[in-house]
């Protein structure tokens, strides 16, 4: 039990690592490989939980060090991120901004804890903190591979979305958990069909499909 406790901490530590990568990154200004290094967390953030509800091993220690893990990951390393990259410019106005998106993750995982499995598990209240970390970095990306916004519109936008971003994730919007996610039987083979469809477009066009995908699910609980 003690070796099967330590996978998804284990995993954790990987979350964690990779969201201090981020922050070195950032500091050493290659900002596409901080956006890298937080998507990888990400991705370490999800075999966390699943590996510890696969094997029967949540824990309180696991639920508070994957909240500290995430602050860093993806609270404070795409907070810095999005100064460093776009928001020097304006000066108080984009510490400020980025303080609030800090502070809006802060409040997000800290409301999720003291939830926890209360209402409805089918659905997440306000943006998870992993999924606007997720819009950030792909955004970034998609920026500098296609969007190319100039200097003196792209302070603006990132001020814009970050604010959405921080609006989202300490408000009452509801999105949809992939944890509770149930497919019906006869469908399973068009499921799979739009995976491999998902995958090979995000292969082919990495830049575009993962900042879709992180928009789609931002929006999805708007819709």
């Amino acid at each position: 039990r003690r070796g099967v406790h330590l996978i998804p901490n284990i995993l954790t530590t990987g979350n964690l690592f990779s969201g201090l990568a981020a922050v070195v990154f950032v500091f050493h200004g290659k900002f596409e490989a901080a956006a890298i290094a937080i998507l990888i967390a990400m991705i370490f953030d999800v075999l966390d939980g699943t590996s510890a509800r696969l094997t029967n091993s949540t824990s309180e220690f696991g639920v508070e060090y994957d909240s500290l893990s995430d602050l860093i990951s993806f609270g404070l390393a795409p907070g810095l991120l999005i100064y460093a990259w776009a928001l020097k410019s304006p000066g108080m106005l984009g510490a400020a901004v980025m303080f609030a998106y800090v502070a809006c993750g802060a409040l997000r995982l800290a409301r999720f804890n003291v939830m926890g499995n209360s209402g409805d598990n089918r659905f997440f209240i306000g943006l998870p903190i992993p999924a606007a970390a997720g819009f950030i970095s792909t955004f970034y990306i998609f920026d500098k591979h296609i969007a190319q916004l100039s200097e003196a519109i792209l302070p603006y936008v990132v001020i814009a979305l970050s604010l959405l971003m921080s609006f989202l994730m300490v408000s009452t919007v509801k999105y949809r958990s992939a944890k509770q996610l149930k497919f019906q039987g006869h469908h399973h083979f068009m499921y799979l069909v739009w995976t491999v469809l998902i995958l090979v477009s995000v292969m082919a066009y990495p830049q575009l499909m993962l900042f879709m995908i992180c928009l789609g699910y931002a929006g999805s609980g708007l819709l």
